[in-house]
């Protein structure tokens, strides 16, 4: 068989799964705090038909190998931060750097990480995501809080009625990885350290100015729509042209069957 049929094949595979990540850039283009994500091919082994050689019966300075097709190496995650939007909300806080926020969620032993600074109050006075988890370093406001503050360092303040000076509410607790794209997703905006990612390291305000929190901000998907859209008809075309490679071996195979006719 030719190996055109199997190179091209890979290719197909390739920039079908290539496509797939880039949907799904796409479909997260409004998901608060989602980080977009970049298929990396690598080239397979090459056949050597003939080596080079340089002595005195031989002097062919290049050889005779032929490349057998690509492959997925890795899906890459992008941590740049994405356009902050302004929410008026007091509650809505994005991230300003590459740090995270620790959430507690049920049933894990572990805190778990997140971008996503769309907080809600629930019934108990805590500061939890959407899905009800607690955030590390986050207190609990007293009934009737109101005009809830939260600074740049994560310090939460509030105020109660008939009281004139602030109420502490803890402070929002950040935590950084030597290497983001190593954490684990996990699915609802949540990641999870691995041995890839390092251990998470507490964010210190007073000493790391590389970080801060915007109140009255949702960080977006940094997803660029425009960008996707030309990686998708790239992909879509290098598609096309593998599977006419693929057509052209089997007319080149035809022909070489009906020889004998």
């Amino acid at each position: 068989m030719m190996r055109s049929l199997y190179t091209a094949s890979s290719g197909m595979y390739a920039q079908q799964l290539n496509i797939d990540t880039l949907s799904h850039n796409m479909a997260n283009v409004n998901t608060v705090g989602f980080k977009k994500q970049r298929l990396e091919f690598q080239d397979l082994l090459y056949q050597t038909i003939r080596r080079p050689a340089a002595d005195e019966d031989r002097n062919e300075p290049v050889g005779l190998l032929v490349g057998l097709g690509v492959k997925p190496a890795a899906i890459n995650t992008i941590f740049n931060t994405g356009n902050l939007q302004a929410t008026e909300n007091p509650l809505d806080v994005a991230i300003n750097g590459t740090a995270f926020f620790g959430v507690k969620v049920a049933g894990n032993d572990e805190l778990l990480y997140t971008r996503d600074g769309a907080f809600k109050i629930d019934a108990n006075g805590q500061l939890v995501t959407a899905d009800g988890n607690l955030l590390e370093g986050a207190g609990t406001f007293d009934e009737g809080a109101y005009d809830i503050q939260i600074a740049s360092d994560g310090k939460i303040s509030y105020m109660i009625p008939g009281q004139e000076t602030p109420e502490e509410a803890g402070q929002l607790k950040l935590f950084k990885f030597i290497n983001p794209a190593g954490l684990q997703k996990i699915g609802k905006n949540l990641y999870r350290a691995t041995p890839n990612s390092g251990e998470a390291e507490e964010w210190q305000p007073d000493s790391d100015n590389s970080v801060s929190l915007e109140a009255g901000y949702l960080e977006m998907s940094n997803v660029q729509i425009v960008e996707e859209m030309v990686n998708l008809i790239t992909a879509q075309r290098a598609y096309e042209i593998n599977s006419k490679v693929i057509i052209s071996s089997d007319e080149m195979l035809q022909t070489a069957a009906n020889l004998r006719r």
